[in-house]
């Protein structure tokens, strides 16, 4: 994660060209229950929250009117631009920010943003289909409701904040649940989807599948013997960590 001093400003700035953040945009549409052209996960389906507690922004979040690929895209060589990418430079430094605290630096590891998982999310919200763009709105709508919350507890941006009270904000939205008290059951379903995507970009890279034991298309001599006992353990309290307990290993 990145680290900075209490005067520095933090702007994140993606070393990913366009083509690249498109191809992993194809792996991460293929690999997530969002495709290019309809439907939604778990936590979209989850609907608004019932609760009305607590603050919401009102945005005027406009549709995505750029044209996709098409019916046959090439994920493998797409074009370098088929269409704009809409978040701000104070979003996308949001979003490193965040992403950094979902999956930072361990080890030799990198961290999300290290991996220009920001570009991805980028390239996700600003892509014209109907999964993404409701995806688009979660997304925009937790960001600014993060720079709201901040600004009512201590005046500044988020990303002008110290890790402490970062690390305030976040505790409150960061493990939905069913504990979530009622001010916070929005944006915690809302967070929830953020997380989803910046985890699944971080494992679509080759430093991501590294981390879980990933080893790809690799023979194995005789029965498959699955995952070991230690592999099972390391997941589940990543998942824990993060606030995914629902997704633990089951035999």
């Amino acid at each position: 994660m990145h680290h900075r001093n209490e005067h520095e400003t933090y702007n994140y700035v993606s070393g990913m060209s366009r083509r690249d953040s498109l191809k992993w945009l194809g792996l991460l549409a293929a690999g997530s229950a969002v495709g290019l052209t309809a439907g939604c996960t778990k936590a979209l389906e989850i609907g608004a929250a019932s609760s009305t507690e607590g603050h919401w922004p009102d945005l005027d979040i406009k549709p995505i009117t750029a044209k996709g690929y098409g019916q046959d895209p090439n994920l493998v060589i797409p074009p370098q631009s088929p269409w704009p990418l809409t978040l701000t430079a104070d979003e996308i430094t949001l979003v490193a920010l965040l992403s950094d605290y979902i999956v930072p630096r361990e080890g030799t590891i990198p961290s999300a943003s290290e991996l220009h998982v920001p570009a991805v999310i980028n390239e996700w919200v600003s892509a014209p289909y109907e999964g993404q763009q409701r995806d688009r709105i979660k997304i925009l709508n937790s960001l600014a409701w993060i720079n709201d919350e901040s600004k009512l507890r201590f005046k500044k941006p988020f990303t002008a904040l110290s890790e402490p009270q970062h690390r305030a904000i976040l505790d409150d939205i960061a493990y939905f649940n069913e504990q979530t008290p009622a001010q916070f059951q929005r944006i915690g379903k809302a967070f929830l989807r953020f997380k989803e995507l910046v985890l699944a970009a971080f494992f679509c890279t080759p430093e991501g599948c590294k981390d879980i034991g990933y080893l790809g298309n690799v023979p194995i001599a005789g029965d498959y013997p699955g995952p070991s006992d230690e592999a099972k353990a390391h997941l589940d309290q990543v998942l824990v960590d993060l606030g995914l307990s629902e997704y633990a290993y089951t035999d």
